[in-house]
């Protein structure tokens, strides 16, 4: 409990809040009037996300398919990473000045995992799954865990950075990050032809459990690494390990789906060494072509024709929000605004649920019911990253990314 304590002390005691706390639902955020004005002026509803998010974290965290030993639960790059990303954003949005129940539940699960180490088994195993699947799921965990924890670091420094205001007794790195990030380092591979990467998990399900998860993976360590404050990236100890990340990014890059080099152009954002400014420039061009009239992006689109259905089902072509949500962001980050940055803007603004406050996404891997628990989980990562676009245009808190870059991560 020390690291979320330590962090609404600080964001709550040196910032004014400018909406009250809405009362409710498990993270304590319920539409109401506040809500209708919060749209009004914003053009999107930040509560009915927020409680959308909530609910559906603590959906995952009684699934039963979902737990894990030790009382934790598995950290899902669909449902647990946008969570973690974007719910401290909402918060502050919202002036609540308590944490949700299912996202303290969340970051205990990962801190006590992380100080299990070894000890915690993995989601996947050789003699469940097949040779390899604890490696990989392992590899997946360790940075999955590091991202999470990095970002709420970096919102607490952000919350001192914002208010002028220095905290002598807090640490800028907290003991269960650095003890996250250095399993996550311990685990990149130092050679071969997959040198500075993670072993990742693949189970042909795209875009996080695919043959090209890897490169995905290897660029949320990178977010990860650039997002934490103290200056992380510059520790002369990590050095080695991230000339070897840097390497991979780029040397794998011409090779990758166009998703993953969204992935590469956020991260860029974050630690400086991973794309020139001419092939931002570029990639942002490929992406303007790519938009759809009605101003948003389709996942199917950022495959490169490399995604097939499992059940040979047709793909859903419509814009969605996961594919809209991360390309605006990362657009925004690295300072690549433009007409097409606005239309997609006004998307998001335009196509989150008026029910329930999620954005839609539709599996490029099976055709699911949208309605259904499993079926959401598209939805889930959409409305994480959704938020982020949306709330994106903040002062930046990384320390070691390009000058242009904003940081979305608070």
């Amino acid at each position: 409990m020390r690291r979320l304590s330590t962090y609404f002390a600080v964001l709550f005691t040196t910032a004014a809040c400018a909406v009250p706390a809405l009362a409710g639902g498990p993270g304590g955020a319920a539409p109401g009037s506040d809500s209708a004005n919060s749209a009004a002026a914003t053009g999107w509803d930040k509560a009915a996300a927020a409680k959308y998010l909530d609910d559906r974290q603590a959906w995952w965290q009684e699934w039963p398919h979902a737990q894990k030993d030790h009382g934790t639960v598995c950290v899902s790059c669909h449902t647990q990473v946008p969570y973690a990303l974007a719910r401290p954003i909402l918060r502050e949005q919202l002036g609540e000045k308590t944490v949700s129940d299912p996202e303290r539940a969340m970051l205990d699960s990962i801190e006590k995992r992380v100080d299990l180490g070894k000890e915690a088994a993995t989601f996947y195993s050789d003699a469940e799954h097949g040779p390899g699947k604890t490696q990989e799921a392992r590899n997946a965990e360790a940075v999955n865990n590091a991202l999470i924890l990095a970002s709420y670091d970096a919102a607490s420094a952000e919350a001192d950075r914002r208010d002028g205001v220095q905290y002598r007794t807090m640490p800028a790195i907290h003991r269960e990050t650095l003890k996250a990030l250095d399993a996550m380092w311990a685990l990149q591979e130092q050679s071969g032809p997959q040198a500075g990467a993670w072993i990742w998990q693949n189970f042909h399900f795209s875009p996080w459990e695919a043959p090209e998860s890897e490169y995905w993976g290897a660029a949320m360590a990178a977010v990860a690494t650039g997002m934490t404050p103290g200056h992380y990236a510059g520790d002369s100890a990590i050095q080695p390990k991230l000339t070897l990340l840097r390497g991979y990014l780029r040397s794998h890059l011409a090779a990758q789906p166009l998703i993953n080099r969204v992935m590469l152009l956020w991260a860029s954002s974050k630690l400086p060494g991973l794309m020139a400014d001419g092939e931002r420039h570029a990639l942002a061009a490929e992406l303007a072509a790519k938009q759809h009239a009605d101003g948003g992006w389709s996942l199917t689109d950022l495959g490169q024709g490399t995604w097939k259905r499992h059940d040979q089902t047709a793909f859903d072509l419509r814009s969605d929000g996961y594919a809209t949500g991360l390309i605006v962001l990362a657009l925004e980050e690295t300072g690549e605004t433009s007409a097409s940055v606005n239309h997609g803007l006004a998307w998001l603004r335009a196509n989150q649920s008026k029910v329930d406050g999620r954005w839609p996404a539709w599996s490029v891997n099976v055709k699911r019911d949208p309605e259904t628990p499993v079926g959401k989980f598209m939805s889930d990562a959409a409305t994480g990253f959704a938020v982020l676009a949306l709330e994106s245009r903040r002062p930046h808190v990384g320390e070691g990314a390009h000058a242009g870059a904003r940081a979305a991560l608070r």
